[in-house]
């Protein structure tokens, strides 16, 4: 069965600094039909002002995907990492038995656009960890593109869950296929394009 959901349905957060639509509930946003999809737990699409961003911040048991659209996001973390996130870029972060961050939009005079998405783990208490890589030319070239995955073939970024999560930019001349499972399931995230027919 196919479920198609606009993205006017999601629920939306504003506050001035941060314009954020999420597709399942989180936070403030509560709706009993949309707890999420398998291990897929959340994928909000957030829109952070300049300047703007989350200050220092916990997480654990869970495995942390961001998704640079634009812009260039500001990541520090308890880890010891500090690094700038750009558009075409894919950031994983394990928070195992624990961590804490802060993402700041590093850009003084633009707004940034992430997806952040968090996939359940199959193994709780890990040791935390992090991963971050650009995927930019890969997709430039309109190559359907695995940017996370459990069993990596050396380019994408490594997950602690049974999940394939690939990138694919289009145009009105590209298109891509992909053999399906019938014991899989997918979930498909339209981030720019026009409207659903």
């Amino acid at each position: 069965m196919i479920f198609h959901r606009v993205s006017d349905s999601r629920g939306i957060v504003d506050i001035g600094w941060l314009k954020s639509f999420h597709t399942f509930s989180f936070a403030d946003y509560y709706d009993p039909q949309f707890m999420g999809f398998s291990v897929l737990r959340v994928i909000n699409e957030d829109y952070i002002a300049a300047a703007k961003g989350f200050p220092t911040h916990g997480h654990k048991d869970m495995e942390i995907i961001t998704y640079m659209v634009e812009g260039v996001l500001e990541h520090k973390d308890t880890l010891g990492n500090a690094q700038l996130l750009r558009a075409g870029e894919v950031q994983r972060m394990s928070a195992g038995t624990g961590v804490r961050h802060s993402e700041v939009n590093f850009e003084k005079s633009s707004q940034a656009h992430l997806l952040q998405i968090w996939i359940v783990p199959q193994v709780y208490d890990l040791a935390p960890s992090y991963q971050q890589k650009s995927f930019a030319a890969n997709l430039e070239s309109k190559q359907l593109t695995l940017l996370v995955s459990s069993k990596p073939d050396g380019e994408a970024l490594t997950i602690h869950q049974d999940v394939q999560l690939y990138g694919f930019k289009s145009s009105e001349q590209t298109e891509f296929s992909k053999n399906l499972s019938i014991t899989r399931k997918y979930y498909l995230q339209v981030v720019k394009g026009p409207p659903y027919q």
